[in-house]
């Protein structure tokens, strides 16, 4: 009778697996860095999707992306100051209210939900 508990386990355990594994994380979410503008400047995505902010190669004014206020218990992050051709990434991961900005502009704003 042990035996086939331990069969049975083993097979509930198999038949889950393969379910787990086809979980794929969201997409990821590109980001427009325009001159004086993010775009969009509102989000919403769900919990574990990467946010990629590209800078075209055609901006001239110099910008980052910095958390300004998130959800509790997030690390505030910031990207190196760009013009142009630049990239960069997060993946977030806490769900609540993040609001960016760029340091360089004072109305360069966006709001990315996760829920």
């Amino acid at each position: 009778m042990r035996g086939l508990l331990v069969v049975a386990i083993g097979a509930a355990a198999l038949a889950v697996a393969p379910a787990a594994a086809r979980t794929k994380p969201p997409k990821p979410v590109s980001v427009t860095v325009g001159d004086d503008y993010y775009a969009p400047a509102k989000k919403t995505v769900k919990p574990g999707t990467k946010i990629v902010w590209k800078w075209p190669a055609v901006n001239s004014n110099t910008h980052d992306v910095k958390l300004k206020k998130g959800p509790k218990g997030v690390k505030k992050f910031q990207s190196d100051p760009a013009a142009a051709d630049f990239v960069y990434k997060r993946t977030l991961k806490v769900k609540g209210k993040y609001s960016i900005i760029c340091t360089f502009h004072e109305g360069m704003v966006q709001t990315i939900t996760v829920k």
